[in-house]
């Protein structure tokens, strides 16, 4: 495995060995590489910062559920460190022609837009102005026609290039649809910043990486898929019901942010529950039961129809349902379906532009519940009207353009579908991860709510710190191995499950791993974006959630964030 380089300033192309960056993968390598190689105090769109595209440990093997990309800079959003996660086909495509990395340096002088083609012969940088302001859906449509029909993709919307805070990474699925997204932390205005529109992988005439030892390596694989076929969540709701499985769950206990984080559960909730979308998705000639790269087993992925029984977009994640529906007081599930298409086209996160819009709501923009004004408002971002580029640059920006005093962000990142109020664990992840908010970053949702693991009480603060600071330790090595953050819920439960994890990177690399060097390794990520972060200059004080939390209870259970700021600057005290 080799780290690719392209210095945009001159368009070379060079191939490294790993050297330092050995045995590191996915978030680890890229948090490493930001870590060592860019000044923390720089611009985020300036020629000094840099992107890397990373495969897992895992990426381009035979394992199950390994096909996870991770995306790493300086963030725009925050102005601290930055791994974005994606599905679809690019981490697969990487490891088999045996990139462990991309790292995007420098910048064009000019305005000139490019593409990056490559393949097991090597790298072709062209500029190709036809392509600016393209959307993702037309892009990759051009890139098909250009390629073939066995690429993946790497690719920016509008958004990237107008390099708002709130732009995605598109990468493609196994339809080679630009369906799964690096949404978090302004990724996708970095890759703008660096003039790059797209990167087309072909690994045609390549073969799977292999393991150290073959049979150990098949064993190992084969029981790790048996213990996420028999878990009730990997094994049935995500494939049933998709992510949105999550909607009446987290509604029910209270948590659901409403209204802009003013209360905990959404009165037309089922109306736009997982129950509900698979159901219309089956009527429709959709999918609700569909994986977003090849390899994967849980396939909570799905493909949504519109009411005329035509493709629309993938089938609308939880978060994203939450963000665009209930958080803005929205219950149309097609109109939802609409906007999640849109913020792909765009190249936009979701999550970040729901946020947005609920504060846009608050700010007396639009009327909560108003569907097609949040729809227009979109819009607006993909044609960079000087609304568009407010709202595009995300909710912490536009609580500040219009006077919003509760805005729902931590270090300048939205919050997610969780109350922290209803769900203190995941209140401390949001705190205190080095992202910014972040439910992937520490998912306490597991022990909380779903009771995987074991259970911490999610009203009170007792326990809250331990729980996201061993789930942020375990969530950082997951994410290094390019494996998808859900087989966490088969892990915590079944012992036998995370010991053929173990036992199927100690068969591909030769290693002797233990749960005791997964938690060094975990601690390791960790280590290097805590110093990039606090040599940027961020504090203790940024490790907090927004004062409203602590002062306003939150119906129905009428509580606040209770942990202590004390508590929470243990949380990296290991």
């Amino acid at each position: 495995m080799k780290i690719l380089r392209i210095d945009m300033s001159d368009l070379v192309a060079k191939f490294e060995e790993l050297g330092e960056y050995e045995g590191l993968g996915g978030r680890a390598l890229t948090s490493a590489i930001i870590s060592k190689e860019v000044d923390p105090l720089c611009h985020p769109l300036s020629t000094d910062n840099k992107l890397v595209i990373a495969c897992g440990l895992l990426g381009g093997t035979a394992a199950a559920m390994s096909g996870r990309t991770s995306v790493g800079c300086k963030s725009p959003l925050t102005g601290g460190i930055k791994e974005a996660n994606a599905g679809g086909q690019v981490g697969q495509v990487l490891g088999r022609l045996g990139i462990a990395a991309i790292v995007l340096e420098g910048k064009p002088k000019g305005d000139d837009t490019y593409k990056i083609y490559i393949n097991k012969e090597g790298v072709k940088i062209e500029k190709d102005n036809s392509l600016k302001m393209l959307s993702n859906y037309d892009l990759i449509e051009k890139m098909k026609k250009e390629y073939g029909e066995k690429i993946a993709c790497v690719s920016i919307g509008p958004a990237g290039e107008m390099k708002l805070s709130g732009a995605s990474v598109a990468i493609t699925d196994m339809e080679i649809r630009p369906t799964r997204h690096a949404g978090r932390g302004g990724v996708g205005a970095v890759m703008g910043s660096k003039g790059v529109k797209v990167i087309v992988l072909d690994d045609t005439g390549t073969t799977p990486r292999q393991p150290k030892d073959a049979e150990a390596f098949k064993d190992a694989n084969k029981r790790f898929v048996a213990g996420l076929q028999k878990h009730p969540v990997t094994g049935q709701g995500l494939p049933a019901y998709g992510t949105n499985v999550l909607t009446n769950i987290i509604n029910e206990v209270g948590a659901y942010p409403t209204y802009n984080f003013k209360e905990g559960r959404f009165q037309g909730a089922r109306k736009i529950s997982g129950e509900v979308e698979a159901e219309l998705e089956k009527q429709r000639g959709g999918n609700p039961t569909h994986g977003c790269h090849r390899g994967c087993v849980i396939r909570c992925s799905g493909i949504y129809h519109d009411k005329d029984g035509h493709y629309l977009t993938k089938q609308p994640e939880y978060e994203t349902v939450w963000a665009l529906g209930g958080n803005c007081g929205i219950d149309d599930i097609d109109k939802i379906a609409m906007m999640d298409f849109l913020c792909d086209n765009y190249g936009l996160d979701t999550i970040e532009m729901g946020a947005t819009i609920a504060v846009a709501m608050e700010a007396g923009l639009l009327n909560w519940g108003d569907a097609d004004g949040a729809i227009n408002l979109l819009h607006e971002v993909g044609k960079g009207t000087p609304l568009g580029r407010i709202i595009g640059n995300g909710a912490a920006f536009t609580g500040r353009a219009f006077g919003v005093e509760r805005v729902p962000v931590v270090k300048g990142q939205a919050l997610p579908a969780y109350d922290p109020r209803a769900v203190q664990g995941i209140g401390v992840t949001y705190a205190t991860s080095p992202m910014g908010a972040d439910h992937t970053a520490g998912y306490s949702i597991a022990l909380n709510v779903l009771k995987t693991g074991g259970f911490i009480d999610p009203l009170k603060p007792e326990g809250q710190v331990d729980l996201s600071r061993n789930l942020q330790i375990a969530t950082a090595f997951i994410d290094s191995t390019g494996m998808c953050l859900f087989i966490a819920f088969a892990l915590l439960d079944q012992p036998e499950t995370n010991q053929a994890l173990l036992d199927m990177l100690n068969a591909f690399y030769g290693w002797t791993m233990t749960d005791k060097d997964v938690v060094e390794y975990g601690k390791k990520v960790l280590k290097f974006e805590r110093d990039f972060n606090t040599r940027a200059g961020f504090t203790k004080q940024h490790d907090r959630l927004p004062r409203f939390f602590y002062k306003e209870p939150i119906p129905p259970h009428n509580v606040v964030f209770q942990v202590k700021d004390e508590e929470l600057d243990q949380v990296f005290n290991w």
